[in-house]
């Protein structure tokens, strides 16, 4: 693996209310290798030549470890951009040791990934969440392993990552799924909407949040669209009709989806507002701290 040179490793972010309420933005690595279809993390804006080569960071756990000691204690968001679970994460161990680090100075942790690799480091996020908050958010945007291999073709299927939603959800680890996107014409069919909702549910899972559609730009679009004509022909044609140059594609049911995703949430008890599910997996932690000082 190649490692690029950086300055910093932490990121001041402060969403406060806003995006899983995390005060600090990480990646430890660069590029990604999954080839998931749709990723907005190819768009220009991003800078990230040749996407699909991963690249690590120069002595990153040196420069997290000295930027750890001289933050105040928050929630650090790991894999926005690239996810840290990576199949080369295997190998290197940037992730462990940073979690080994987070411990180590009493932050916690907010973590994306599609990888069942996050199961290796159980030990860690329990250890994490003994003194501070932990939520972890597995993409999940389709029930279906055949469709999940397809537009996401080098990352674990569907099924694997509810089976890893299990085993963190009985670890007593706080977590749940990022069903984003819902891709217009493709995973956006209502009795997938409602399979995912239940399977969350049976897993233990404890919130799903969904913008029910996804982003297009640039270079983003253009790689989207090859791959519709390569696996759905003819939808390229369709989301020209219906989003044009549209930076963000709700699909095209929008209210009626959302309502039966809400609806289905709502029966099985599964958290799916952003403050609602700050509020919850910040609450487990402050009840535990208020629990260990009495």
């Amino acid at each position: 693996m190649e490692f690029i040179k950086a300055k910093t490793i932490l990121t001041k972010v402060g969403y406060g209310h806003s995006w899983y309420g995390i005060d600090y933005n990480m990646n430890l690595y660069r590029g990604c290798m999954y080839g998931c279809i749709y990723c907005d993390s190819r768009s220009k804006c991003y800078h990230i030549d040749n996407f699909d080569v991963v690249r690590g960071k120069e002595n990153a756990l040196f420069i997290l470890e000295q930027e750890l000691q001289k933050k105040s204690k928050g929630v650090i968001g790991i894999g926005s951009m690239s996810d840290t679970y990576n199949p080369l994460e295997s190998k290197y161990e940037q992730t462990r040791g940073a979690l080994k680090l987070i411990a180590k100075y009493g932050f916690g942790v907010s973590i994306d990934t599609k990888s069942d690799l996050i199961l290796r480091d159980i030990d860690l996020l329990k250890e994490i969440c003994s003194k501070n908050n932990v939520i972890i958010k597995i993409t999940i945007t389709t029930p279906n392993d055949e469709l999940s291999s397809m537009i996401e073709p080098n990352v674990c299927v569907s099924s694997k990552r509810f089976q890893a939603i299990k085993v963190l959800a009985d670890s007593g680890i706080f977590v749940g799924i990022m069903l984003n996107p819902v891709l217009p014409f493709i995973t956006d069919k209502e009795e997938d909407i409602k399979k995912i909702v239940e399977l969350a549910s049976q897993m233990g899972a404890k919130f799903i949040h969904t913008y029910m559609g996804m982003t297009l730009r640039d270079n983003q679009r253009d790689y989207y669209f090859d791959k519709l004509d390569k696996y759905f022909m003819g939808l390229r044609e369709k989301y020209i009709h219906y989003y044009g140059n549209r930076y963000e594609c709700s699909v095209v049911d929008y209210k009626r989806l959302y309502k039966v995703f809400t609806s289905e949430c709502e029966k099985y008890g599964i958290l799916y507002h952003m403050d609602d599910i700050i509020r919850a997996y910040k609450k487990a932690y402050t009840v535990n701290e208020q629990i260990t000082l009495f």
